[in-house]
């Protein structure tokens, strides 16, 4: 485990560098970019966005409108899709992961195991083989969170209970190879192995983040992961070989608030959902973000 080191307050990026992309959401925690070129959000009240011109909000800095598309019914937390812009929906109130198509149907995709109901379910990212890795938080403090593998059809398992201290936010490595988990209370970084049967391996370490409450994770093209905390307003750059540097932070709270999930979009784009206030931000990174995985799963 490295040590944390923070760059200069000179070279920290602050609430200036974030463009507003959207506005007027319902305090949304999940952010995704979809093969489609739209950028999907979700909101407390279960509410599915999705923002097709945020292009025009890079290139003149105005917001623009968003399209509410779809009610979980729920609280919508984190967000994955496949190659047809099926949206994957962690829903907190329902205790389930919901699939939703891009006319707005919603089903239930999964709902835990028989013996291991889902809770908390926190955070979807897809796999190369198109399984499904979701994070069930647990309660908070009580570290007994877990991770489920849902196979594409929806056979869902248990993977693994070893990240178990609120686990939040979820990455795939750029080479496929590794899970990496935000574990909310550690607080840090860390990552499993994924096997060629889809199960995970044994747990390491990447980095603790004292005094932080780690939620959202990116990594990109070149192996750099992007960390960010719903406390404090804050988004670290972690290294390949795990040194963490504060990358962007907001004091005040008021451009990065309660930053929760981020998402890579085209170029070397970074989009921030705000879980505090009611808009989506972006911000430019040194590089651009890693391919994620979009499988084509039978409708």
């Amino acid at each position: 485990m490295a040590p944390i080191t923070q760059i200069t307050p000179m070279a920290t990026l602050g609430a200036s560098a974030v463009t507003t992309l959207v506005e007027d959401l319902d305090h949304p925690e999940g952010v995704a970019f979809g093969l489609d070129g739209l950028l999907y959000a979700g909101g407390e009240a279960g509410q599915l966005y999705r923002i097709r011109a945020w292009r025009d909000a890079l290139a003149t800095s105005r917001p623009v409108p968003a399209e509410h598309f779809a009610t979980t019914g729920g609280f919508v937390l984190g967000l994955a899709l496949d190659s047809r812009s099926n949206l994957y929906a962690c829903d907190l109130k329902r205790h389930q992961v919901l699939r939703v198509s891009p006319t707005g149907d919603v089903a239930i995709y999964s709902a835990g195991t028989p013996d291991t109901p889902m809770r908390t379910p926190n955070y979807p990212v897809f796999d190369t083989a198109g399984r499904l890795y979701v994070s069930d938080s647990g309660a908070w403090e009580q570290n007994d969170g877990l991770i489920y593998r849902i196979d594409p059809g929806g056979a869902t398992h248990a993977a693994t209970r070893t990240p178990h201290r609120f686990p939040n936010g979820l990455a795939l490595s750029p080479d496929g190879a590794w899970l990496y988990v935000a574990e909310s209370t550690l607080p840090g970084v860390t990552r499993l192995p994924i096997l060629p049967d889809g199960g995970l391996g044994p747990l390491v370490e990447v980095v603790r983040l004292p005094g932080t409450v780690p939620d959202g994770l990116a990594f990109d093209a070149t192996g750099v992961l992007y960390v960010s905390c719903y406390r404090p307003d804050r988004i670290y750059r972690v290294s390949p070989g795990g040194e963490a540097t504060i990358f962007a932070e907001d004091p005040l709270g008021t451009a990065l608030a309660a930053p929760t999930n981020v998402a890579f979009l085209e170029g070397s784009w970074m989009a921030i959902a705000s879980l505090g206030r009611w808009h989506l931000g972006a911000i430019h990174t040194p590089a651009p973000g890693a391919p994620l995985h979009y499988p084509h799963l039978a409708p």
